[in-house]
């Protein structure tokens, strides 16, 4: 009988782990806590390095010293197999090969990298190797949504061999690039996973879970047999390869890990157009109260900009609060442009330490936390609650995770927290999480 090896995934931002349950999400990244999630009795545990917040050349510093640590962790809890996922984003953004070429540099020798950004819950597929956004029921090719003009992290093809020889300025060309294709994958790809080498690169089809947990036990057969394999992937072949069984709560049911029904607090940092959608929508259930934060206040000259819109903000959170509702607090819609990348990154900084001073600011007895937006959700997790780890509950909608503090937090204890990406969900779907927590369906009239 073949040992599963421990799947390790460095996650560019907290919501990697949308697919899995019962796992360590570690905020933290000494070797110490890496052992921790070495040793935890979960196949998989997330380091959240939030590298998808950074530059590329900040991004390969944290991913190398990650590794490093990886190693020194590795050796002393005596790991013999192990899988690396460098888990990023299922609409293709990313630091993609920085990340991967940092992985491999340290931890080296991998036979193969494989993409597989197929997520099924949000309705992300990959077909003939092209990766499909599934937008009102129709199979869109990614390169033509709204993700592919990001502003840091955009790019022109859905053919993921183009967009592997567009992302590696050519280093990799497409007609290098492994295919696994539906009709290999379901046939059986065995043979194949074991005549790799050389840091291969292959991109991967999946129309549904079944095609990823068939690929993902050829995977962990050819790594019994001594292959070794890294990963650039979203969160659906995460499931296949960790097989873990049903999670403890259901969706339905997890308002049973609300701090004494207290109402609660969201924060909304994310930007897409859904986002903003849902936003709406939340703010038209019953108990919720509207709290705008203006950004554009914090780009005047002066070191106070941002201690006075605290203040203020903190200030309509405790009204709302104390008037029994759940305030939902977010930046403002109106995207702000910037003379270069580095300036917006900087910019995005500075709101975001305002967001984590009003998470510190929440009332201690918060009945629970959702926050909105990947890298909104990882400063809230390693900043804003100052976690080393959280235990994942599982999912309160498909693709939301649940964390839940430790007993022992200092100002939160046993908080459960919603990990919400920013593109995830129909337009109901914010509210749907909320009505699930306050058990309750009713809305304005």
């Amino acid at each position: 009988m073949t040992t599963t090896p421990k799947i390790i995934v460095l996650d560019d931002d907290p919501t990697g782990s949308q697919t899995v349950h019962g796992c360590l999400l570690l905020m933290r990244w000494d070797v110490d806590t890496l052992r921790l999630g070495l040793r935890d009795s979960s196949p998989i545990f997330f380091v959240l390095t939030n590298t998808r917040s950074l530059t590329p050349e900040d991004a390969t510093a944290v991913t190398k010293e990650v590794c490093q640590n990886l190693k020194v962790a590795i050796a002393a809890e005596n790991i013999q197999d192990f899988l690396v996922v460098s888990r990023s984003d299922s609409t293709l953004r990313g630091h993609y090969p920085v990340e991967t070429d940092a992985i491999a540099s340290e931890l080296g020798s991998f036979d193969a990298h494989f993409l597989v950004p197929a997520f099924f819950d949000g309705g992300r597929i990959t077909r003939d190797s092209i990766h499909y956004l599934i937008v009102d029921g129709t199979p869109t090719p990614v390169h033509q949504t709204e993700f592919a003009r990001d502003s840091v992290f955009a790019y022109h093809h859905s053919y993921l061999p183009d967009y592997v020889e567009e992302k590696t300025d050519g280093k990799i060309t497409a007609n290098q690039v492994e295919r696994f294709l539906l009709d290999d994958i379901r046939n059986g790809s065995l043979e194949r996973l074991l005549k790799l080498t050389d840091n291969q690169c292959c991109v991967v089809d999946g129309e549904n879970q079944t095609d990823l947990n068939r690929f993902a036990q050829d995977i962990l057969t050819a790594a019994s047999q001594g292959k070794h394999f890294l990963f650039r992937s979203a969160a659906s072949i995460l499931t296949a390869l960790a097989n873990l069984p049903p999670q403890p709560i259901s969706a339905e049911n997890m308002a049973e890990y609300v701090r004494d029904g207290k109402p609660g607090a969201v924060i909304v940092g994310s930007h897409v157009k859904k986002t903003t959608q849902q936003l709406e929508k939340l703010l038209e259930a019953e108990g919720t109260e509207g709290i705008a934060v203006d950004v554009s206040e914090l780009l005047g000259e002066g070191s106070d900009l941002s201690a006075t819109l605290l203040s203020k903000v903190m200030k309509q959170i405790e009204e709302a609060y104390n008037a029994g509702n759940t305030p939902v607090i977010y930046t403002s819609r109106k995207e702000i442009n910037f003379e270069d990348i580095k300036t917006r990154l900087d910019f995005g900084t500075q709101v975001s330490n305002l967001l984590m001073d009003i998470v510190r600011g929440l009332p201690s007895d918060i009945g629970f936390l959702i926050s909105k937006g990947g890298i909104t959700s990882n400063d809230v997790l390693s900043n804003g609650l100052a976690l080393t780890s959280a235990r994942l509950l599982g999912q309160i909608l498909a693709g939301c995770s649940m964390v839940i503090t430790s007993s022992e937090h200092p100002q939160f204890p046993n908080l459960p927290v919603v990990l919400f990406p920013g593109n995830v969900g129909d337009e109901s779907a914010l509210a749907t999480v909320y009505q699930r927590l306050v058990k309750t369906v009713n809305s304005k009239q």
